[in-house]
């Protein structure tokens, strides 16, 4: 499978993305040591959507309630034998329509920069029918990979806008005792017990220090530009920045796993169901959103 590696300047990062299997970025080291938990792999991933290192979700991340939804009255009914959908242990389709077998073209390639686009193809455009075109730039420094993805209407149809990122942060030391986290949002979305939102709203507390017993799975609102969630450890910090266009973030983080993931997603958990804070992305018009890696 080809990749695409990225190198900085000063060669303190390097990072890699396969194109053929959704650019998902495979790789991000510092100094020769990986920031990204390896799960399954880059095969299982481009075989059945098993995420790992920094995946891309899209038409939608996280989960969706149902098998159907509805748009600016367009009526969608996913087809669950369509092999476009990965389920999730509730039974509900989950990350997009397997985002991970979008093929990418790779239209500049840099040192330390690369450009990709793809669009939506007739098979995908059945269980989201909303033409459209996305572009991802990744630009690497000495201390820091940005992400910028930009959705661009292809027909006269206005496009739902609910797209995310999963980063599998490696834990920076052997035990969750020694890492550090923080965790800076300001409203936590009430799930259900299918990890669906509620519709409400809550003031979110999360105090900042050791990982230790703690764990996530959890959906907030209301972040801001510039928001940024950090995990440290072991002589090295690594924090994600919501720099534009993310204002809805899932933190996950299962017991006694290697990593732990600051999402930034577009809109909030089922939000093609629900309509809650959804954004569409009229013809003529582009969304545009971005968020940074940084290693120190």
């Amino acid at each position: 499978m080809r990749l695409v590696r990225l190198r900085s300047g000063g060669g303190e990062l390097e990072a890699a993305f396969a194109p053929d299997a959704g650019l998902v970025g495979c790789s991000l080291t510092h100094r020769g040591e990986e920031l990204l938990a390896q799960r399954n792999g880059l095969e299982e991933y481009a075989r059945s959507g098993s995420t790992f290192g920094i995946p891309f979700l899209h038409p939608w991340a996280n989960r969706l309630a149902d098998f159907s939804y509805a748009v600016a009255g367009q009526e969608v009914e996913l087809d669950r034998d369509s092999g476009l959908l990965k389920i999730e242990e509730h039974g509900l389709p989950i990350h997009g329509l397997a985002p991970h077998a979008l093929r990418w073209e790779v239209v500049e390639e840099h040192g330390d920069a690369l450009r990709a686009e793809t669009e939506f193809d007739r098979e995908r455009l059945a269980g989201f029918p909303f033409p459209h075109r996305l572009a991802l730039e990744a630009t690497l420094a000495d201390d820091a990979l940005t992400i910028q993805t930009t959705l661009t209407p292809t027909s006269a149809v206005s496009v739902p806008v609910a797209f995310g990122y999963h980063p599998y942060l490696r834990l920076p030391a052997e035990s969750r005792s020694t890492v550090e986290i923080e965790v800076p949002v300001p409203t936590r979305l009430v799930l259900d017990e299918r990890q669906i939102p509620t519709g409400e709203r809550v003031r979110a507390a999360i105090s900042p220090g050791p990982l230790a017993e703690r764990t996530f799975d959890d959906g907030f609102a209301d972040v801001t530009d510039g928001t940024t969630f950090v995990v440290r450890g072991s002589g090295r910090t690594i924090s994600v920045t919501f720099l534009e266009g993310y204002h809805f973030a899932q933190v996950y983080a299962p017991s006694e796993t290697e990593f732990i993931s600051y999402e930034p997603m577009t809109a909030p958990t089922n939000a093609l169901t629900s309509g809650d804070s959804l954004t569409r992305v009229r013809p003529g018009d582009a969304y545009s959103a971005a968020f940074r890696i940084s290693v120190g």
